[in-house]
């Protein structure tokens, strides 16, 4: 039986990390290069992409960068034929590249609602399809980053809600269809997620952090380290059997409304 527990969970394994420049996907492309896999760094502004790069080979690991939109198929597809020529057949998929802002529907545009959806939803769809074809088979694995708005609807967040709903059901349905050729397919949902650009959106002020941290049950945000090992854990051989899943990194927030925490301070 293989030991799972050795200290390279992804010794000789390639990533292809979209949204790896900076944030939550950089984060969890670290912890795979950490862990002894070859990442290609995919996002749009090359700066990012770079500096993201040279922190982890500084760290000992290897990787490479593509400046990308993952809206734009072919260019996603040239990022995935690049990783293949460079490291060989590609071990995960991240689709972690995303979009947000806080709208009313009546203040959204419909290009902003376009925005978002093609971003999270569509970009979702071009790194899973155009890497299907590069894909260890079997052994291949794609994680999405969903968010609760898949399941919960939320003001001011309409284009999220809708784009995060589309994501699990497309990972579900690659579980269902590429299961077979032994490729898995899960989603991660974070809750909110300390120093990321989406929390200094969502929650701009000291006031809006607390009060964002009061409707959490465990009372405090979460980190980049422990969606990176969530990660890490869904993409290793530890969870070999899991496909389909939506794993929630929340720290219970999707579970209670404020009022209900309120009642049991």
């Amino acid at each position: 039986m293989a030991n799972i527990f050795r200290d390279h969970l992804l010794a000789g394994k390639v990533a292809f990390v979209t949204g790896g420049g900076s944030g939550i996907g950089q984060r969890i492309a670290e912890r795979f290069a950490e862990h002894g896999a070859k990442v290609m760094l995919v996002g749009r502004r090359q700066e990012k992409l770079d500096a993201a790069a040279e922190g982890i080979r500084s760290a000992g690991g290897a990787a490479e960068t593509a400046s990308v939109d993952v809206r734009d198929y072919g260019a996603v597809s040239e990022a995935l034929k690049k990783t293949r020529e460079l490291f060989g057949e590609i071990d995960i998929v991240l689709s972690g590249a995303a979009g947000n802002f806080p709208a009313p529907v009546t203040g959204m545009s419909p290009n902003g609602f376009k925005a978002v959806i093609d971003i999270d939803l569509l970009g979702t769809f071009n790194a899973c399809r155009a890497a299907y074809e590069h894909l260890r088979k079997p052994g291949g694995c794609v994680l999405a980053i969903s968010a609760n708005q898949a399941t919960q609807p939320v003001a001011y967040q309409a284009h999220v809600c809708a784009a995060k709903a589309g994501i699990e059901l497309l990972i579900g349905t690659l579980a269902i269809e590429w299961g077979p050729e032994g490729i898995r397919a899960n989603c991660i949902t974070p809750g909110p997620t300390d120093d990321t650009e989406g929390m200094r959106r969502l929650a701009p002020t000291e006031e809006a952090r607390q009060r964002v941290c009061s409707n959490i049950p465990l009372r405090r945000y979460g980190t980049k380290e422990e969606l990176a090992d969530l990660s890490l854990f869904l993409c290793s051989e530890a969870a070999s059997f899991i496909t389909g899943a939506v794993y929630v990194c929340d720290g219970g927030q999707g579970l209670v409304s404020r009022g209900y925490i309120s009642e049991h301070r």
